[in-house]
């Protein structure tokens, strides 16, 4: 019994063994064979060499022409140069991209002593660098190109299918454009791009969680999100689009039925924190670090002031605001200017009329308004609602708190506001002026205004440009505000002043100008050095973070060359960069017309089969193999994902938008142009992950449950998947699409690269939907 007890545990060592070294054999059989798949992919090398080549050509050639500013150069050229001259400036974009211009400018050792102020300005007699600073968005641009050909090439896609979606990019107008200029765009797209491919690198490695590649993929696709969205805010679509694979990935883990076997519950809470960790908190903290460079680099007083507080400013040097202010005393002389249009608080003896050109009936009062100019109907003084006694009129500081009277000192009445519609502003309130008789009598509550200084920490002292303040009426609890509309005639065209029940209002805010009764001899007069200011970094990170998006939403002006989303996919418009009358030049910024519209057309296409998929699927049709159908919504349905959220959003904004910002939704469109190409050529499609083989994959299995290691999955290439398929009609598609982009991008070259000159002919033949080129006369 013993003995062959023993020797049937023998036996099934044996027998153990065996099966386990057989499995081991033919997994390694199994990866040499990937392995050799891989080496054996010369063809797609081989274009990716090529393509990456073309890409710097066309990005690189004539990069120095013009030897002018263009366009948006007249900003992030100036920009560079406020980064360099550490001179703090505003601007509605994140700094991320702004500092990789300033840090080029370094490297080639440029002071920023040119500011780019206007189009047209000479690089050339002004001795800027600019070819050194158009270089990196070129570089960029250039690596873009690859990029998109490693996202085919990484998601399996055929040799035919990573070339026209590559392609598609490599020769459109628009990303060569606006790669070769001193502008984010080039940054954006970049960033977008790499964080598709890193994701995609991330989501092939799911099946051996926690590795290093694992890791490294995850926290690489996290700093390129950080990259995106710390160029542009439009960035917030590459982290949807991410974020919704990433929320739809965790929801399959959840499944306790899922293929793989269910997850513990703390095993799925390390998945989750892992991707909070990677693709959250890892971007924000180097969101948060760029703004912290940011800060540190620009230290000195600028342009950029005035959009910031007070308290922010006195952490800048050379700030003359902080220099110049002067605590203010009752019964000075002052002028109060407004904030955002810098018109001055005035008022002259003429009278509003009685009549609105509405019908509405005015007070008829004194006039006040906005006026833009130095005048002494400027001039206020500044009075306590209560009088001091007679033998203490002199030396009594104006606080943050306090009621006030405001006498307009030319015609010697006082500052009011009642119950009148104003006459642009049937909400607002009317703001008029009335004689002393009236001021100390029946109306006197009506002449009252709370003084409530910006941030204000309890009776702060008031002090000339330095303290931002908001006037209240006192009894009705309106504040004091203008705007930009000038009124009719009957008012000289000056500003409208009138009461804004919102007082929450930023733009409600006033300053302290001047204070013209202040003798130069005054003991206040003198200044004394100021020491600058220390202010938290999330305190300033927030102030400018309001600022930042309360002037994007403001960015409703027209443009001539701004365009509407529905407009974009179709290059129903483009927009007018640079002009040289003399040679007849131009460039004008549009994407090559016959790629975006075979690109919108396959969006349409995928809609399209979707849809019929799924009518047909209710009706009991299935036309679609399993494999195909997850691959087809997968893979192909990712990249229409990435199209629709860098898209879609658009139509909800009211600001200035152009067609550039349709970049990086087209990159999308051309990856979901080379997947459809594959699809409709019935091409047997490449799932990322596969087992070896079945046979493989049950012995795999068991191995597992007896104890052995977890089932093993690989990438199959495309090339080893397709097998002895033709390709023939994949490549036929694929060679009639590249030629016509070709032959498309060839012909609109001289308004990207903005020569050689055109004709008035030359310039008629390329204005296919009416385009507004220049010259056609």
């Amino acid at each position: 019994m013993s003995v062959r007890q023993k020797g049937n545990q023998s036996t099934k060592k044996t027998g153990a063994s065996t099966a386990t070294d057989t499995v081991k054999d033919e997994f390694q059989a199994a990866q040499e064979s990937a392995k050799s798949a891989v080496t054996s992919e010369w063809d797609y090398k081989l274009a990716l060499f090529l393509i990456t080549t073309i890409a710097f050509i066309t990005r690189f050639w004539g990069i120095n022409h013009p030897n002018e500013v263009v366009f948006d150069e007249v900003h992030f050229g100036k920009f560079a140069s406020y980064y360099l001259q550490r001179t703090y400036f505003f601007d509605v974009h994140p700094p991320f991209g702004k500092l990789l211009f300033a840090l080029m400018g370094w490297f080639v050792g440029y002071d920023g002593h040119f500011h780019f102020d206007n189009i047209g300005d000479s690089y050339i007699k002004n001795n800027v660098p600019y070819v050194a600073f158009r270089a990196l968005p070129a570089l960029l641009g250039a690596l873009t190109v690859p990029t998109v050909f490693l996202i085919m090439w990484e998601s399996g896609y055929t040799l035919p299918a990573a070339i026209v979606a590559s392609g598609l990019v490599l020769f459109d107008n628009a990303h060569i454009g606006q790669t070769r200029l001193i502008l984010l765009d080039a940054t954006l797209v970049f960033a977008m791009s790499v964080s598709v491919l890193s994701y995609v690198r991330f989501y092939k490695m799911r099946h051996d969680p926690f590795g290093r590649k694992w890791w490294k993929w995850l926290l690489l696709t996290g700093v390129a999100l950080s990259c995106v969205i710390s160029t542009k805010y439009v960035g917030v679509f590459t982290f949807f689009t991410i974020g919704s694979a990433v929320a739809l990935d965790l929801w399959g883990l959840l499944d306790i039925n899922r293929k793989g076997g269910a997850l513990s519950l703390p095993l799925f809470g390390k998945h989750f924190a892992a991707r909070v960790t990677g693709l959250i908190l890892v971007p924000f903290m180097f969101y948060l670090f760029w703004f912290q460079v940011h800060f540190a680099v620009l230290n000195r007083s600028g342009p950029g002031n005035d959009f910031m507080s007070p308290e922010f400013q006195e952490t800048l040097s050379d700030n003359i605001m902080t220099a110049n202010s002067v605590g203010i005393d009752y019964f000075d002389s002052i002028t109060l200017r407004h904030k955002e249009t810098k018109t001055y608080l005035h008022s002259h003896p003429d009278k509003y009329p009685l009549r609105y050109e509405d019908g509405r009936v005015s007070s008829q009062g004194q006039q006040v308004t906005g006026y833009p100019f130095n005048d002494t109907n400027n001039h206020w003084q500044i009075l306590p609602a209560k009088p001091f006694p007679e033998d203490k009129l002199s030396g009594h500081r104006v606080k943050s708190g306090d009621l006030i009277k405001l006498r307009h000192l030319v015609t010697d009445t006082y500052l009011l506001s009642h119950d009148v519609a104003s006459p642009y502003y049937p909400t607002n309130q009317e703001f008029t002026t009335v004689s002393l008789e009236h001021a100390d009598g029946d109306r006197y509550n009506d002449t009252l205004f709370e003084l409530r200084i910006e941030g204000a920490k309890g009776k702060s002292e008031f002090k000339s440009l330095s303290s931002h303040f908001k006037l209240i009426h006192n009894p009705t609890k309106v504040a004091m505000w203008t705007h930009t509309k000038p009124l009719p005639d009957w008012a000289y065209k000056q500003a409208e002043i009138n009461g804004n029940k919102n007082v929450q209002q930023t733009s409600n805010i006033w300053y302290v100008d001047e204070i013209p009764s202040l003798s130069p001899d005054s003991e206040r007069s003198k200044k004394e050095p100021r020491k600058i200011k220390h202010m938290p970094f999330l305190k300033k990170y927030f102030e400018l973070q309001r600022a930042i998006f309360y002037h994007n939403n403001a960015l409703t002006s027209s443009h001539p060359y701004s365009s509407q989303p529905i407009q974009w996919p179709f290059v129903l418009r483009g927009i007018s960069f640079w002009t040289q009358n003399e040679t007849r030049q131009q460039i004008y910024f549009l994407g090559n017309p016959v790629g975006w519209w075979i690109a919108s057309s396959v969006l349409a296409v995928f809609a399209g089969i979707v849809g019929a998929d799924q009518l047909s699927q209710r009706r009991g049709v299935d036309s679609l193999d399993e494999r195909t159908r997850s691959r087809f919504y997968n893979s192909t349905g990712f990249f229409f994902l990435a199209w629709a959220a860098h898209y879609l959003p658009f139509y909800l904004m009211g600001r200035q938008l152009f067609l550039h910002h349709y970049l990086p939704a087209h990159l999308a469109s051309a990856l979901v142009t080379g997947a459809l190409l594959e699809f409709i050529f019935n091409l047997d499609p490449v799932a990322l992950e596969e087992n070896v083989d079945a046979k493989l994959a049950g012995k795999v299995a068991n191995s597992s449950k007896k104890g052995g290691g977890p089932g093993t999955k690989r990438v199959v290439p495309a090339k080893e998947r397709m097998g002895g398929n033709s390709m023939l009609a994949l490549w036929g598609a694929a060679g009639v699409v590249m030629t016509l982009v070709i032959g498309g991008w060839y012909f609109f070259l001289p308004l990207t690269y903005g020569k050689p000159g055109l004709s008035a002919e030359e310039v008629l033949r390329r204005k296919w939907l009416g385009y507004d080129l220049h010259f056609a006369k």
